[in-house]
C-alpha cells in the first residue's frame, strides 16, 4: 500500500482517518492518509519527498466543503495549529496565517484600528480558503483588502503573489489550484477601534439572525447568478425546509436561509449533495437559471 511509504513528517500522519468530523456538515468517507504539518517547512519537505502521483487536496476547517461519502483519494493537508493561525498588525498591515480563522482576523483588525475587513466577520472559514475563492459578504471582498500572499506549489517550492497575480473575479481565482497558501498580507484604513468593533458586532449579529450556524451547514451553497439571489430561487422553487433523501436520513434548505442547506440529523454526503444537484434542476426548469455551487465537493461519491 502506497500510504507504507509516505515520506517521514514531524507532524501528525494518519491512516485511514475519517473526515467527517473535520468538516461543519459532519459527512463524508475517509481520506487515505491525513496529514496536520508541524509548520511551513515540514510541509514543503513533505511535498518534495511526496510522489508527485499521489493526488494532495487542502482542508480548512471544512465550513465550506461536502467530503463525498467513499472518502478522498490521496493525502489530505490540513493546517491547524499555531504554526497556521498566527495574526499580526504593524501600521496599516495585518499578516495572518492561513489557517487563521477569518472571523479572528477581523478582530485583530479592530483592536489595532484598523476598518476594511469588518466583513471577514461574517464568514465561516480561514485565510487559506478566502484567498482561494475571494472570499467575501455584505459587499466586500477579499480583493478589496489584500496586498499580498504565499504558499507553497506541489513540488513544495515556495510561490509569491501580489494581488493583481490572483486574477479576482466574484468568488474566483486564476491562482494554480494546487498552491497551498500559507500566509496573507492585508492592509486596513485607520480608523477609531471602537467603531471598527461596533461595525463587527452589527455584523455578527446580522448573521445569528439570519443564518443558520448553529446547525451543521456549510454557509452559502450557490453563487448568486448574475442578477439574480440565490436564496430566493431556491425559495421561490419551492425549495425551503423541504427534506431530500438520496441515501440517508436527508438534508434540507434551511428555513432561516434557503440558500444554506443543513443536515438535520442523519444525512449523508450523498444526500446533501444530491439536495443541492436536485435544486439546481428544478431552479434551471422553472427558471432558465443556472446556479453554480459556492460549496466545495470532494472526494468519491
Amino acid at each position: 500500500m502506497w500510504t507504507d511509504s509516505l515520506p517521514p513528517v514531524r507532524g501528525k500522519l494518519l491512516r485511514d482517518e475519517p473526515l467527517g468530523p473535520f468538516t461543519w456538515f459532519r459527512v463524508g468517507g475517509k481520506a487515505d492518509a491525513l496529514f496536520i504539518p508541524a509548520d511551513a517547512d515540514d510541509l514543503a519537505d513533505f511535498l518534495k519527498a511526496l510522489d508527485p502521483r499521489v493526488p494532495v487536496t487542502v482542508l480548512g476547517v471544512g465550513s465550506n466543503v461536502i467530503v463525498r461519502d467513499g472518502g478522498v483519494e490521496g493525502v489530505v493537508i490540513r493546517l491547524a495549529g499555531r504554526p497556521f493561525a498566527g495574526i499580526a498588525t504593524d501600521g496599516d498591515i495585518i499578516t495572518a496565517g492561513a489557517g487563521a480563522l477569518d472571523s479572528m482576523v477581523a478582530r485583530a483588525s479592530a483592536k489595532a484600528g484598523l476598518a476594511g475587513l469588518e466583513f471577514y466577520a461574517g464568514i465561516p472559514g480561514t485565510i487559506g480558503g478566502a484567498l482561494t475563492m475571494n472570499a467575501g459578504c455584505y459587499g466586500a471582498e477579499t480583493k478589496d483588502i489584500l496586498v499580498s500572499a504565499w504558499g507553497l506549489n506541489r513540488k513544495g517550492e515556495r510561490v509569491d503573489y501580489a494581488l493583481g497575480d490572483f486574477g479576482y473575479t466574484y468568488r474566483h481565482s486564476e491562482a494554480p489550484a494546487d498552491i497551498i497558501w500559507i500566509e496573507a498580507i492585508y492592509r486596513g484604513t485607520p480608523d477609531d477601534p471602537e467603531a471598527v468593533a461596533a461595525r463587527i458586532a452589527e455584523i455578527t449579529s446580522r448573521r445569528e439572525q439570519t443564518q443558520p450556524i448553529r446547525e451543521k451547514t456549510g454557509g452559502s451553497t450557490f453563487k448568486n447568478p448574475p442578477g439574480h439571489s440565490s436564496w430566493k430561487l431556491v425559495d421561490e422553487a419551492g425549495w425551503r425546509g423541504k427534506l431530500f433523501k438520496a441515501t440517508g436520513g436527508g438534508a434540507m434548505f434551511s428555513e432561516l436561509h434557503s440558500n444554506f442547506m443543513i443536515n438535520p440529523g442523519e444525512a449523508t454526503a450523498a444526500d446533501i449533495e444530491g439536495l443541492g444537484e436536485a435544486v439546481r434542476a428544478d431552479v434551471l426548469a422553472k427558471t432558465g437559471v443556472q446556479l453554480d455551487w459556492e460549496i466545495r465537493r470532494i472526494g468519491r461519491a
